[in-house]
């Protein structure tokens, strides 16, 4: 085989297997929405809100989700949305009264199917804080239990297991220059979806960039190499 082809299909390989690489990694990014997220209707310093938490089946067996418990910051009342198929119980201290946490068990042989998820609802008031979080359980059938509840990391990004979490703005006449968010992130599953498919076809993109720069510079070699 002439040199100049021996070249060119060595070439080519890297090249190939490269991209490959990349396509790869690209396609097995796990989307960023597949947590367990908080919204709110009036995501207020010190006002009465509705927090919804969206809790997605992520079990690699497929069992279904049994059980949702989460962490409320001390509020002195609280209701919750009935959900059909599930029973809720608020846990109170028994001297102050103060709610602690909700707690959002299925019926028998019921929960969340795999690749689907539910939304839960609890009314209450929010503190008057720039931030709240809502550090979660989430339990399985199989007896699996995996807990939502780290803090965001240095310089904001996000953990494995982030805590759900509420950017709160000022109420009226409150500084709202200083207390609202940066940036909104959308609250709609469907929009989350959209934005991390966004991103993946953007990296997908990227890939099938550096493989034409890389073939275009395998092309210039043989060209001087002829």
């Amino acid at each position: 085989m002439p040199r100049r082809h021996s070249l060119a299909m060595r070439v080519a390989l890297v090249t190939v297997s490269a991209a490959t690489l990349y396509v790869g990694a690209v396609a097995g990014v796990a989307p960023a929405w597949a947590h367990v997220h908080a919204t709110s209707d009036n995501p207020v310093r010190g006002s009465m809100a509705i927090v919804t938490f969206e809790v997605p089946n992520e079990s690699p067996t497929g069992a279904p989700t049994t059980a949702l418990s989460v962490a409320l910051p001390g509020v002195a009342a609280a209701r919750t949305e009935t959900v059909p198929g599930w029973t809720a119980k608020l846990e109170r201290d028994a001297a102050s009264g103060v709610v602690r946490s909700v707690t959002w068990t299925a019926a028998p042989n019921g929960g969340i199917p795999a690749d689907q998820f539910a939304l839960f609802r609890i009314s209450l008031r929010l503190p008057d804080s720039d931030t709240v979080a809502f550090p979660a359980t989430q339990t399985y059938a199989d007896g699996s239990v995996v807990k939502w509840d780290e803090p965001p990391l240095p310089g904001g990004a996000e953990p494995e297991r982030p805590a759900p979490r509420l950017t709160l703005a000022a109420g009226p006449g409150g500084p709202l220059e200083h207390h609202m968010p940066a940036a909104v992130a959308p609250t709609d599953p469907a929009a989350r979806q959209a934005n991390s498919s966004a991103d993946n076809t953007a990296r997908l993109l990227g890939g099938c960039a550096l493989l034409v720069a890389a073939l275009g510079v395998a092309i210039a070699l043989l060209r001087r190499r002829g």
